[in-house]
């Protein structure tokens, strides 16, 4: 009886899925795009072709070309250390590797502003010896990997912790070394999580507003990434401009979304085998 109540809810739950969704992101993407396109492709382009449009545009895709690699090799180093070995303060690492997932992005950034700024911790040292961290690349990555610190790791600590470590074992007894394992055994085996979460910390760390906003100065051409070039054309009133690098952003996230869902159905036969491992 309970199972016939449930089939005939299931079509309200599904409706009601799909009119959240349709709200809350559907109609927004529209919007973004619509707007982009207000005035004709001639202006869309052209605002994608201003100097600090590019500029924006190139220190998105370098911060992120930092940030990602820096969390895929942390996450898949501490992900091998929570799921396949038993130590003191397992849980307590878990904790601190979710904690970017709790805290706000704005306290993110405040952290470095206050280790590496001018009145900070370091500030004089670092102003003694010319290195410019705040306000500038170094800053920018920072509070992009810290934001994105969680996604590889939590991607990959559930897989690993499935599969066990009896491969790991097996090849070490065979007489494999620590690298070895991780390169031969332990990478093949959860390829697809690991690639899974590289698409989603790439999709965040592109996105990222609050802690890059703290650290970065906001200066067009030089420190503003496309977020925050946003938010300045919109602040300006250019809203055909604040709209194209919006569609850009949205576009960029719509591929990442594609490409995962690509992967899933292209290889979905190793990875119910990777699972049943």
């Amino acid at each position: 009886m309970s199972a016939v109540r449930f089939s005939g809810l299931a079509p309200l739950l599904l409706a009601a899925t799909v009119l959240v969704l349709g709200v809350l992101v559907v109609m927004p993407l529209g919007v973004v795009f619509a707007e982009a396109f207000a005035k004709g492709v001639g202006p869309y382009l052209a605002a994608l072709k201003d100097p600090d449009a590019l500029a924006a545009i190139r220190l998105t895709l370098i911060a992120a070309a930092i940030a990602v690699p820096l969390n895929a090799a942390f996450g898949l180093a501490a992900a091998w250390a929570i799921a396949k070995f038993e130590f003191r303060g397992k849980a307590a690492l878990m904790a601190l590797i979710d904690l970017p997932f709790s805290m706000s992005p704005v306290v993110s950034g405040l952290v470095w502003v206050l280790l590496f700024g001018a009145q900070g911790w370091m500030g004089g040292w670092l102003e003694d010896h010319d290195i410019k961290i705040i306000f500038a690349l170094p800053a920018i990555v920072l509070a992009t990997v810290t934001v994105t610190l969680p996604f590889v790791a939590r991607e990959l600590i559930p897989v690993m912790q499935d599969q066990g470590a009896d491969e790991e074992a097996a090849a070490v007894t065979l007489g494999a070394g620590g690298l070895t394992v991780l390169r031969r055994v332990t990478i093949p085996n959860v390829k697809w999580a690991l690639l899974y979460g590289v698409l989603t910390c790439n999709a965040r760390a592109m996105g990222e507003f609050g802690a890059v906003s703290v650290v970065s100065g906001k200066v067009r051409g030089l420190t503003n990434t496309l977020p925050l070039h946003i938010e300045a054309l919109y602040n300006d009133y250019d809203f055909v401009g604040a709209f194209a690098a919006a569609s850009l952003l949205a576009s960029l996230g719509v591929v990442t979304l594609v490409v995962k869902q690509g992967l899933e159905w292209r290889y979905s036969g190793e990875l119910a085998a990777g699972r049943r491992r």
